[in-house]
């Protein structure tokens, strides 16, 4: 029987005592382990506690990134950020500071996730390595301990489940209307405890950006990893990040085998697809635009590990041009990484969400994360291009989920809005 691509990638890093098949519980090998700022002193505490002065297994594969309030306005994040970097400092390990932007983008644009690679972190949307064919997974903070110390963790490896897309999207659609989409027919829990596969015409066209947008929702469907199997254009990417620090280094894809064994099978088409938007107050009650359009906006925010590349704002931007937000719109936009903020600054794309009144910050998850960009208040009406809507996670208001193209329509119109499409 052939393997899957999780079977194969765990076969690769484990030492062959267990067979990789579903169910079984097995030691794998870490290419890349990380901590951030939220959960990072924990992991500090727990390593001095445990281990004392003892060094990390690899300070070459061994990382925190700060992301979640950057720089820090509260005292709390300021104490945690300095706890993890003196201790960084005593271990001789690398800090991706509070300029760096998102984790898991800051890793796969220095070539610390690749094709085939294992990273975990204290980040629950880690999966979104996926997108590049690498496994990702957000762990606890004493797992990520052990995994600091010992290079590894142990697993149970998941049933894998096929999502297979057909049709070619209309051009009014994006790859977040894919993703909403997906998670429309499989729910919050259609994935539970597994790990998807995406095939299909529709999933293969979609460049990076798309990719990083459907893996990063995996969590949401209750999945392990989304796996989108890479294309010779993530390849080229991810080799010429790789062999910045390892320049003999050649990236390979990992594809499963034609007779792999999967649990599911499910089969979706989008060729009829249109703007979709999720409402609360789940990621996963999905509904056409149209049937909720004409309630009233009170704040957008575009950004997060979802919908926070260049391509997703140099989008917003065509949509915006020569345009104003709306009067009573409170507008943000947080790119991902600081390499995202300095393609904007060159292709004017920052210009132009400035003069359309968009209020632009510095790199990192803003609005995901509590005491940052895109927070509510009572009875304000979000929309939000980030991966969660549950009451409270961006404040007390009501927080819809959608397509960077759709909240900047929302934006301008100041309603809940399908555009000009």
């Amino acid at each position: 029987m052939g393997q899957t691509i999780i079977q194969k990638i765990f076969a690769a890093h484990s030492d062959g005592s267990v067979p990789v098949e579903p169910g079984n519980v097995i030691w794998l090998g870490l290419d890349a382990r990380t901590a951030r700022d939220f959960a990072g002193p924990n992991v500090v505490r727990n390593y001095r506690r445990h281990y004392g002065d003892a060094p990390v297994a690899d300070r070459t594969k061994t990382f925190f990134t700060f992301d979640l309030v950057v720089p820090p306005s509260n005292i709390p994040y300021a104490i945690n950020q300095q706890i993890c970097r003196t201790w960084a400092g005593e271990q001789g390990i690398t800090v991706y500071d509070v300029n760096a932007g998102i984790g898991s983008h800051v890793a796969l644009e220095e070539g610390l996730a690749y094709p085939g690679s294992t990273f975990v972190g204290t980040d629950s949307h880690l999966n979104i390595m996926g997108a590049v064919g690498a496994f990702g997974q957000g762990m606890g903070d004493k797992d990520i301990t052990f995994a600091f110390r010992t290079g590894k963790t142990w697993i149970e490896v998941p049933e894998t489940m096929r999502v297979v897309v057909r049709g070619q999207m209309p051009a009014n659609c994006t790859a977040r209307d894919l993703t909403l989409a997906v998670l429309r027919r499989l729910g919050s829990r259609g994935a539970l405890g597994r790990a998807i596969e995406f095939y299909g015409e529709a999933v293969e066209a979609l460049g990076l950006a798309g990719r990083i947008t459907l893996a990063s929702q995996v969590t949401e469907m209750g999945g392990i990893i989304g796996f989108v199997p890479p294309s010779a254009e993530v390849l080229a990417w991810t080799q010429a990040r790789v062999r910045r620090r390892q320049p003999q280094a050649e990236v390979r894809g990992v594809y499963a085998d034609p007779d792999a064994a999967y649990c599911e099978t499910v089969t979706l088409d989008v060729s009829g697809l249109e703007p979709l938007i999720a409402c609360p107050p789940s990621p996963a009650n999905v509904k056409p635009v149209r049937e909720v359009a004409g309630r009233r906006v009170d704040s957008v925010f575009i950004g997060s590990c979802t919908n926070g590349r260049f391509e997703d704002f140099a989008a917003v931007a065509e949509v915006v041009r020569g345009k104003h937000v709306a009067p009573h719109v409170m507008a943000t936009v947080v790119p991902a990484t600081r390499r995202v903020y300095a393609q904007m600054l060159k292709a004017g794309v920052l210009e132009t969400l400035f003069e359309a009144g968009f209020i632009i910050s510095n790199p990192g998850c803003g609005g995901c994360a509590s005491g940052h960009l895109g927070m509510t208040g009572e009875g304000q009406v979000n929309i939000s291009t980030s991966n969660r809507n549950f009451p409270g996670k961006q404040g007390p208001g009501e927080t819809y989920l959608a397509s960077p193209v759709t909240a900047a329509w929302c934006a301008l119109a100041g309603e809940i809005y399908g555009g000009e499409r």
